[in-house]
Formats: structure tokens, C-alpha cells, sequence
């Protein structure tokens, strides 16, 4: 009986996950591309942050770090991961695809920037001992965070949206248009926000129900703690990752892409921000600062990052580099 109430909750969890992001789906077809990347990449973020606060206001045994352990995750989920099998699978099918440097560059910049700040800094802080802020740098942290994620957001809806839209020829781009006005129809915008707010908060209900059983296994397979981001950052994830593989495999990796940077983006620059505040409010402690290990990995996928999304092009061989890091990253994650 013990065994069965956590999997009855896991099965109901995945498909809360699901229809909340089969509902922002169909906002975003019905706003159109950038628009449509962000909705998805807010409506996730929504759901991590959700999971964070509720665990760390639970004040349980290492739950000053499960933010930290959960933003790294999801940066190492999406760089290395999402992206990598992204750009694998679209090469198998279509050989080589190709985007706009112009959207992915920026995106890289302030992914750096964000992960730099938030994970990397506190390490090398002297105001406060170990990997902690003082209050007045975690308000500063999240004020820049926020700075940066808006900046972006600015640019790629308002300032430059055709730098993140596919490279298409124009009739191509008018046949897509009649396609998506043929098989989208239009919703009733109301009842599928009303939808989408149920099915969030679904998801952070039963995560909350299924998170006891998550630590419990856990310390059973003594495994690190860390794992426990891991797996927070891959359920919230999931869909979108799905979602992000299917568009690389029609050869649309650019919206691919858009949906992935910026679902890293939000998590860090709307993640931090709000478990700052949280832990300002609410005198919880809070821990950023990553291990030299995850610094390292970090750096790579960042260095690796770059190089392989500043040419506008993408081959097989850039896919499997990432997924190499990314099984690297688990594996030592699980054997530290």
C-alpha cells in the first residue's frame, strides 16, 4: 500500500504536467512565435519555482540548497540535454539544420551572465562564510536577475523579434501561416488560461504529496541529495523537452532552440528572484554557491554552448558533444 499511493500520485503528477503544458500549447499557437517559446518557458518556470518554495518553506534537512540544486539541474538539463538530443535527433533525420546566431548569441549571454551570478559568485564572496549570500547581495542578485531576464524578454518579443524567428524563404513562411491558421483553431483564450492555472497549481499539490516518498527513496538508495534537483528539473521539464525534440525533428530547430534558452533563462531569472525573496520574508537560509566539480561542468556547457550555437548551423557531431556532458553530469552527480 506504501509503494502504490506514491505511484497513483506520480501518474496523476505527469499528467497534470502535461495538460498544463498541453494548454500553454495551445496559447502559444494562438500567440505566434517568439510569443509562443515564452508562454511555455513561463508557465514551467512557474511550476519549478512553486516546487522550490513549497520545499524550502517545509524547512526539512537540506532544503536551503534545493534551489540551487534545482536551477543548476535545469541549466544542465537544457544546455547539454534538451539541446544536445534536440540538434542528434534533427541530424539524424535531416542531416544538417540551421538557425539564427542572432537569437541563440544573446540568449548564451545572458544564460552566462545569470548562471554566473546566481551559482558561481557566492562561492568567491567574503562577506558571509560558505556558499551563502549576505542579504544585501541576494537582493542585489535578484534584482539583476530579474534586469537581465526582462532585457531579454524585451528583445525578443519587442526590440528584435525576427532574430528569433525560423529562416524560411517567404512563400515557405505563408504556406506555414495558412497551415497553422488551418489546423489551429481559434480558442477561447479565457477558458484555456482558466485550465492552465488549474493544472499548475495540480502539479505543485501533488508534487507536494509525492516529495516525502521522492526523499524517503532517496536516503533509502543513499544517494546525494543533489539528486533530488534532478529529478525536481526533469518532471517540470519533460514536456517541454518532448516538445522541443518533436519541433527539431519537423526542422524547425530554431523555435527548438528559442523554447530551450529561454526555458533556462526563466528558470534562473525568475527561479532566484522569487526564492530570494521567500528567504528575505521568511529568515530561511539559502544556499547558491555550487561545488568547484559543478563550476567546472558549468563552464564547460557553457564554452561548449557557444561554440556550437554561434555558427547557424548544426551537425550531428555538435549533438552528441552535449549529450556526452550531460551523461557526464549525471554520472557524477550519482558518484560525486
Amino acid at each position: 500500500m506504501d509503494l502504490i499511493q506514491p505511484i497513483i500520485i506520480s501518474i496523476l503528477l505527469i499528467t497534470a504536467v502535461l495538460v498544463s503544458v498541453h494548454q500553454a500549447e495551445k496559447i502559444a499557437h494562438h500567440l505566434g512565435e517568439p510569443f509562443g517559446a515564452l508562454v511555455l518557458a513561463i508557465s514551467v518556470t512557474i511550476i519549478e519555482v512553486a516546487l522550490i518554495i513549497s520545499m524550502m518553506l517545509a524547512g526539512k534537512e537540506g532544503s536551503d540548497m534545493i534551489a540551487r540544486d534545482t536551477v543548476f539541474s535545469a541549466i544542465m538539463i537544457v544546455m547539454n540535454g534538451v539541446v544536445g538530443i534536440s540538434i542528434l535527433m534533427g541530424c539524424l533525420k535531416h542531416h544538417e539544420l540551421s538557425f539564427r546566431v542572432e537569437g541563440t548569441t544573446p540568449a548564451l549571454a545572458v544564460i552566462t551572465a545569470l548562471a554566473t551570478l546566481t551559482l558561481v559568485l557566492p562561492v568567491y564572496t567574503t562577506t558571509t562564510p560558505g556558499l551563502d549570500y549576505s542579504t544585501s547581495q541576494l537582493i542585489f542578485v535578484g534584482i539583476a536577475s530579474l534586469v537581465l531576464y526582462g532585457a531579454f524578454v524585451f528583445i525578443q518579443t519587442v526590440r528584435h523579434t525576427e532574430y528569433f524567428l525560423p529562416i524560411e524563404p517567404i512563400k515557405q513562411v505563408a504556406i506555414a501561416e495558412q497551415d497553422h491558421l488551418n489546423t489551429h483553431k481559434p480558442i477561447r483564450l479565457w477558458l484555456t488560461g482558466g485550465l492552465l492555472i488549474i493544472s499548475l497549481i495540480s502539479v505543485v499539490a501533488l508534487a507536494k504529496m509525492l516529495s516525502p516518498s521522492l526523499e524517503a527513496g532517496i536516503q533509502a538508495i543513499d544517494a546525494p541529495k543533489a539528486l533530488l534537483g534532478v529529478i525536481i528539473a526533469s518532471l517540470v521539464l519533460l514536456p517541454e523537452s518532448i516538445t522541443a525534440v518533436k519541433l527539431a525533428l519537423q526542422n524547425k530547430l530554431q523555435i527548438s532552440l528559442n523554447l530551450a534558452l529561454g526555458s533556462a533563462i526563466a528558470s534562473i531569472g525568475l527561479t532566484i528572484p522569487s526564492v530570494a525573496l521567500i528567504s528575505i520574508l521568511f529568515d530561511l537560509p539559502l544556499s547558491l554557491g555550487v561545488s568547484p566539480v559543478s563550476i567546472v561542468l558549468l563552464v564547460l556547457s557553457l564554452l561548449i554552448g557557444v561554440m556550437n550555437l554561434s555558427t547557424g548551423r548544426a551537425s550531428l557531431l555538435a549533438g552528441v558533444v552535449q549529450l556526452v556532458i550531460f551523461c557526464s553530469y549525471l554520472f557524477l552527480t550519482l558518484v560525486p
